[in-house]
């Protein structure tokens, strides 16, 4: 790229996995794509700081586009992972209740869950005991929807098909402003080859940085400008073996879903993510969290060795709502939202997003309309 202005169909912005799972999508639909990202690598924002999780679609309120873009993105995705050989278990999950007072919560749960099409079955106290000896619980859900993946793998087979089908990728490209007019937008893009780009199709997949864009954008409404919060999940890794080959949660609590057993594909366990609000992006991992999460776990695992937890990663949730907004959806909106052709925004894809991407690239696809 130089300083000229170059002209071109389509721009992604961000190589995260959502923005490579639309930029794929374009791509194979016949646009000529190009993915802009600032960093040095694709995938190490929030795709590279999350649980690796294939979720069932359980928490979320019926029809809203968390539950539907996650229930068909679980669908396409193990198919996805099937025949392009990415890594993946489908080893399910228990969600525990741990006192008698919880069992509501988690019928609560199982009626979202059937509603959004996600069934779990549910387990007194003796049958969860039976299937795992080691934790204490009166009762539990079982999803045997949700599994594990190779997130990694899964951004390079979808590089792979993006540049199969004759897109591409610039790294250390960073988009400093944005102008729409016209049916056009002109981006000044920065980084080692600075450069003005003007396309007729743009998507905003920035993760985190997606709504601090809008601050440097021209032809997009106000209104059409959301704010955003951070909210920090840090996790814990446990050293040595362990007696689980399925994920655990506790039940749902504010803004998250507590504290919660993960595994990796080699079979790993970490726990985490915890919610802590914060000013800016910040990913430092406090030791002296350990206490609470121990004191978490040991709820439903009493056997748990402290000892053995040690500071692993942290990930920010990007939100559109503060800690005492509740319940906020994706918001992915095209030209019938904010009125400006050819483009889509994407704000607010925390998870499910992962799971969603392959869903969230059709949608996206079917709100941009080519001339």
């Amino acid at each position: 790229m130089t300083g000229d202005l170059l002209e071109l169909d389509t721009a992604v912005i961000g190589a995260g996995v959502v923005g490579l799972a639309v930029a794929r999508a374009l791509a194979r639909a016949g646009r000529d794509v190009i993915v802009l990202e600032a960093g040095d690598r694709f995938g190490e924002g929030v795709s590279s700081r999350n649980s690796e999780v294939i979720h069932a679609g359980v928490y979320y309120p019926e029809n809203s586009l968390k539950a539907r873009l996650c229930v068909e993105g679980r669908r396409q995705l193990y198919g996805y992972c099937e025949s392009h050989k990415v890594r993946y278990r489908k080893c399910g999950k228990w969600i525990i209740a741990t006192s008698e007072a919880q069992i509501p919560i988690l019928e609560g749960v199982q009626s979202h869950a059937e509603s959004n099409g996600a069934p779990l079955v549910l387990r007194d106290g003796n049958a969860v005991t039976r299937q795992l000896p080691e934790v204490s619980a009166s009762a539990g859900l079982w999803s045997r929807e949700t599994g594990i993946l190779d997130t990694h793998g899964l951004m390079l087979a979808l590089l792979g098909e993006l540049q199969d089908a004759g897109g591409s990728l610039a790294l250390r490209s960073p988009v400093e402003s944005i102008e729409s007019a016209n049916g056009c937008h002109v981006l000044q893009v920065g980084g080692d080859m600075p450069c003005k780009l003007k396309v007729r199709n743009l998507v905003n997949a920035a993760g985190l940085g997606a709504v601090p864009l809008t601050r440097h954008w021209g032809g997009l409404p106000d209104e059409q400008k959301p704010e955003q919060w951070f909210a920090r999940g840090v996790y814990f890794s446990y050293s040595g073996r362990h007696p689980f080959t399925s994920l655990i949660y506790p039940v749902p609590e504010p803004g998250g879903l507590g504290v919660h057993l993960t595994l990796d594909l080699a079979g790993q366990a970490r726990f985490g993510p915890d919610v802590d609000w914060i000013d800016r992006e910040d990913y430092a991992v406090d030791p002296g969290r350990v206490q609470t999460f121990a004191a978490g776990i040991r709820q439903w695992w009493p056997g748990l060795e402290a000892e053995r937890l040690q500071p692993a990663y942290a990930g920010i949730r990007p939100k559109l709502r503060n800690a005492e907004g509740g319940f906020f959806d994706f918001r992915i909106d095209g030209p019938g939202e904010h009125g400006v052709p050819g483009l889509v925004n994407l704000f607010g894809i925390e998870s499910p997003g992962l799971t969603s991407c392959l869903a969230i690239a059709d949608l996206v696809r079917s709100k941009l309309v080519w001339l």
